[in-house]
């Protein structure tokens, strides 16, 4: 019998072995199932795969066969049971019994067994993770209690100027039930009437407190509003949101030429679309997020949707008014919507993450006219990806933000973080091609 706890280990079982995305996955599964038991499932399943580095800590403690070299399907009961063990309410023995059951299921009795002997030392712990002091290893520590890999807890760190108390929080704004965030699209609705959309569709909603086109949703499916439903408005984290619209306002008004250069999915060109006079060129590399971004911007008559390289793309130098650049990052910012991500990054992907970005961004800075606006947009907070990035980049001057994002920005760059702003931990940084007397002279 299906239930919410044999779709968390169908879920375990699929990213474990096939790479599956957990966001993408769960709502396939819990079909037929009724509210309470999808939402166990949502609650076991993502809670799972966010604690796997602490669950496998304290299995290890508790086993005396080491982790790595367990039978996977024997290793997914064991995290999903240790998991209820030590972060739910569920009661002890029902937890170590229905987890001796599902072991018993999909791998036999021998595996039961074995099940039942390592999570009733699990129960005996009483919450007990075993992390290292934090006076002794504050980075050990955070990394088991708020379950993190410790280069993240480091990042964090560093991200933070070595603030211990906001690094926590941070972390732990991981673990929090990430709110849906709807983006009005200008032209086509007002926030104002997203909001009344999402209210009549029965879903708790409030105007989100930094973008005017933001709406945040409490709870519910946000395919359920029609002004979703009918293209008007689009699912966007408000951060994403702040990003367009600092673009946007650097241009300032007029009519200008303008340059997405990594537009995939599509959210900030659907929004640039009803912000920006002029033509806005939407690049993308990969054929299959392309196909999003023309999907997000269909029945706009401004947008140029193109697929190509970055790097080489089908446009002259010192074209645009202004190059939009949302470059590709490990996505340590969203990691609370991404419950897996953060045991498939490592720190050896950073450094050639952190090339390909100031590639990007030199061939965004070629892109624009002498004088123009260059957007550098992460989600990422780590420091290689964002403020090194950003630092003395050729033929550029940094440009303030705070008359872009007031209240938001005192500076050229920005990092916002869910703990401080309910976001996504985006990071916006605003460039301006220097004019030169050469450049004068070719205009």
């Amino acid at each position: 019998m299906r239930d919410g706890r044999t779709v968390a280990y169908d879920l375990l079982r699929a990213v474990d072995a096939r790479d599956a995305y957990a966001n993408l996955l769960l709502p396939k599964l819990v079909k037929g199932l009724d509210a309470r038991e999808r939402a166990f499932a949502a609650e076991l399943g993502y809670g799972t795969l966010r604690a796997l580095g602490t669950l496998d800590h304290v299995l290890a403690l508790c086993s005396s066969r080491p982790v790595a070299g367990m039978d996977p399907p024997v290793r997914d009961v064991l995290r999903l049971g240790a998991y209820q063990l030590l972060r739910t309410r569920v009661a002890p023995h029902a937890a170590v019994s229905t987890s001796v059951d599902l072991a018993r299921n999909v791998a036999g009795p021998g595996a039961a067994k074995f099940v039942n002997a390592v999570l009733r030392r699990v129960a005996e712990r009483d919450g007990d993770v075993g992390a290292p002091g934090y006076d002794d290893d504050p980075v050990g520590h955070l990394a088991i209690t708020t379950a993190h890999p410790r280069w993240i807890v480091e990042a964090f760190h560093d991200a933070l100027n070595g603030d211990w108390a906001e690094t926590r929080a941070a972390l732990l704004a991981d673990d929090a039930r990430p709110e849906v965030h709807l983006a009005a699209r200008p032209g086509r609705i007002a926030r104002e009437g997203l909001l009344a959309s999402a209210l009549a569709a029965g879903l708790e909603a409030d105007a989100g407190p930094y973008s005017p086109y933001a709406v945040r949703l409490r709870g519910g499916d946000p395919g359920d509003v029609p002004a979703v439903r009918d293209g008007s408005a689009g699912v966007q984290d408000e951060g994403s949101q702040l990003a367009a619209l600092a673009f946007a306002r650097l241009l300032g008004s007029g009519r200008h030429d303008v340059l997405d250069l990594c537009a995939g999915p599509g959210g900030k060109t659907a929004l640039l679309a009803g912000l920006v006079k002029g033509r806005l060129v939407a690049n993308e590399l990969h054929e299959h997020r392309a196909r999003l971004v023309r999907d997000n911007v269909r029945g706009t008559r401004n947008v140029v949707p193109v697929t190509g390289d970055a790097l080489h793309g089908p446009w002259r130098p010192a074209s645009f008014d202004g190059v939009l650049l949302d470059a590709p990052c490990t996505g340590l910012g969203a990691l609370r919507r991404r419950p897996e991500a953060r045991w498939r990054r490592t720190p050896a992907d950073v450094a050639p993450l952190a090339a390909l970005q100031r590639e990007l961004l030199a061939a965004a800075v070629d892109a624009v006219k002498p004088g123009g606006v260059v957007l550098y947009v992460v989600c990422s907070p780590h420091p290689a990806e964002t403020r090194a990035v950003v630092a003395g980049v050729p033929g550029t001057e940094p440009v303030d933000l705070a008359g872009a994002l007031p209240g938001i920005a005192d500076g050229p760059s920005v990092q916002l973080w869910p703990h401080r702003n309910g976001t996504d931990a985006m990071f916006v940084s605003g460039l301006r091609r220097i004019v030169t007397e050469s450049s004068l002279h070719s205009a």
